[in-house]
């Protein structure tokens, strides 16, 4: 059916800039949004971002507020994190997810989150 591909992740220095996107191939509602989550090693899930496909509305984590930005073009099925100021606590394996709107808004503010559809994960390491 659909699949999300995470692509951008890498290796950079704090205070670099880092884009990851998350392609959806396959038919996927307007009524889903798209979340970002991370994982990082030894910790739990935890939620950092998502964004509605129908209206645009975002939220962000307390942790990454002022340094990432959530975007999404709708005609190419990708949605982007733009990560700036990263910081060597954003190092984790990021996921891209999806699910309605009222479920996905409930699991990116919790850890461990049960969701639809998941991406293979993309990892990102910040230095110091």
């Amino acid at each position: 059916e659909v699949q999300l591909v995470e692509s951008g992740g890498g290796l950079v220095q704090a205070g670099g800039s880092l884009r990851l996107s998350c392609l959806a191939s396959g038919l996927i509602s307007d009524r889903y949004a798209i979340g970002w989550f991370r994982q990082a090693p030894g910790k739990e899930r935890e939620g950092v971002s998502c964004i509605s496909r129908d209206d645009g509305s975002t939220y962000y984590a307390d942790s990454v507020k002022g340094r990432f930005t959530i975007s999404s073009d709708n005609d190419k099925n990708t949605v982007y994190l733009q990560m700036n100021d990263l910081k060597p606590e954003d190092t984790a394996v990021y996921y891209c997810a999806a699910d309605i709107g009222p479920v996905m808004r409930y699991f990116v503010t919790t850890k461990n989150p049960i969701l639809e559809l998941w991406g293979q994960g993309t990892l990102v390491t910040v230095s110091s």
